[in-house]
């Protein structure tokens, strides 16, 4: 259905449209929102039928759901600060955060 995802969890982002970085920490193969927030929110209207993902924004405590569309690699490959970081990923190594791994 979708197209393989550009982008994997611990790399680090810019988005285009809001000029922010952060980090992906989840990918959806496809839109999985609801029609309200597409519509609400996603008012680029980007293809549902490519992969979107989960971001954590750089100096917030908020979370972001983006298209592909919308993103490109961070060209800074510096630290990003969110309280969920240590959450999700290990150390920063050669530009992207690494992943914990799941203990079972």
């Amino acid at each position: 259905m979708g197209n393989s995802a550009k982008f994997t969890p611990g790399q680090l982002i810019h988005h285009r449209l809001f000029d922010y970085r952060g980090v992906i920490f989840d990918v959806d193969p496809f839109f999985r929102g609801t029609e309200d927030w597409y519509e609400q929110v996603a008012r680029s209207r980007p293809p549902r039928d490519e992969p979107w993902y989960h971001v954590l924004p750089d100096g917030t405590d908020q979370t972001t759901y983006v298209a592909e569309k919308n993103l490109e690699p961070d060209a800074e490959l510096v630290a990003i600060h969110h309280p969920l970081l240590d959450t999700f990923f290990g150390a920063l190594r050669g530009g992207a955060y690494e992943p914990l791994r799941d203990p079972n």
